[in-house]
């Protein structure tokens, strides 16, 4: 493991050999990982250099979704440059136009971007899986959904109550997600989930046409699963209200593009898929701020709550909602204390 001054001089050599040396180098803003991001300025023409030290960073997975969306049309960076050993790539620069900032500054864009989103599911959806999917990912069975719902078991509840619930809770918690709410999914044919598509991560390109005027990033985490999913990220997004006529209105633009497709059942996954998220999500940002000492996500957490509690309605979700009745009621439901910042959580 290298510390921080030989990392920067192992990364400027790698800038250094592939041309890069010269530029100038400005922060930009980073995500929920250990990856951090500088833009490349060299006379004008400009890049991104991503750092992703190992071991707990590998830029294998992006390298290899990048240049497999990239192949099927989709608006993935252009990997110009890659060291996996020393973690670390220069990609193509999308620009600061992500859709977050747009909507920001032009809300009245707001229902083109959403469409434009939307059709990049519908256009990735309509590739035969056996093209969408690359070869040897991962399946997202119900068993990575389990390990995914038992972040809020694993970090909210103990940040809430004090202490790890019992073992006879944490039994009830799996059957309420194996035994109930996972035996609703519907057996269609898997696609390619990009897993974090929502509009941090969507960027308006100024080059490319059609879907492909959409840029992708943080995709590293594809994984080979239900097609509701990423339509459900983006419309029940953690960190952005999303106004209900709206998300139906692009529930019904995706359904309109597959006219064989069971409404019942798609909207089905929808509502487990999006509990399951919301649980996961949830426990991310409490251990965000329990074991890394990085509180800005706390304020999401009560949306995130909101997004959850409308989905318990569901039939295949009764047993979540009588766990949570049961051991974190409304009125149990916290923010975490920022207090908790880095001193972990019982385990």
């Amino acid at each position: 493991m290298t510390d921080n001054t030989d990392r920067a001089e192992l990364l400027h050599v790698f800038l250094a050999r592939h041309g890069w040396a010269d530029a100038r180098r400005a922060p930009l803003a980073g995500d929920a990982s250990d990856r951090r991001y500088e833009r490349l300025d060299r006379d004008g023409t400009r890049a991104v250099l991503m750092d992703a030290p190992p071991p707990q960073e590998d830029v294998r997975p992006f390298v290899a979704l990048a240049r497999h969306l990239r192949a099927l049309g989709f608006g993935a960076p252009e990997v110009l440059a890659e060291d996996p050993e020393l973690g670390a790539l220069i990609l193509e620069d999308f620009g600061d136009a992500t859709f977050t900032r747009v909507l920001a500054g032009t809300p009245a864009e707001e229902r083109v971007l959403y469409e434009l989103a939307t059709d990049v599911l519908i256009g990735l959806h309509r590739v035969r899986p056996d093209r969408a999917v690359p070869e040897g990912l991962e399946l997202y069975n119900h068993k990575r959904l389990l390990d995914e719902a038992m972040l809020l078991f694993d970090w909210y509840c103990p940040a809430v109550m004090g202490q790890r619930a019992s073992v006879v809770a944490q039994r009830e918690f799996v059957m309420a997600w194996l035994g109930t709410a996972f035996m609703g999914l519907s057996d269609l044919p898997p696609t390619l989930v990009l897993r974090d598509f929502h509009v941090d991560n969507l960027v308006v390109r100024e080059s490319g046409e059609g879907i492909a005027r959409c840029g992708l990033l943080d995709f590293q985490d594809a994984l080979e699963g239900p097609r509701a999913y990423d339509l459900m990220s983006l419309l029940e997004d953690a960190r952005r209200d999303v106004a209900p006529e709206l998300a139906r209105a692009m529930i019904e633009r995706y359904l309109a593009a597959f006219p064989d497709l069971g409404r019942d059942q798609f909207t089905s996954d929808f509502a487990i898929l999006g509990a399951q998220r919301h649980a996961k999500v949830i426990g991310i940002f409490t251990r965000l701020l329990a074991r890394d000492g990085k509180p800005d996500y706390l304020v999401h957490i009560p949306r995130v709550w909101r997004l959850l509690e409308r989905r318990l309605d569901h039939p295949a979700l009764a047993g979540v909602r009588d766990w949570l009745a049961r051991y974190l009621p409304p009125e149990a439901r916290p923010v975490p204390a920022r207090a908790l910042a880095g001193k972990g959580v019982p385990r």
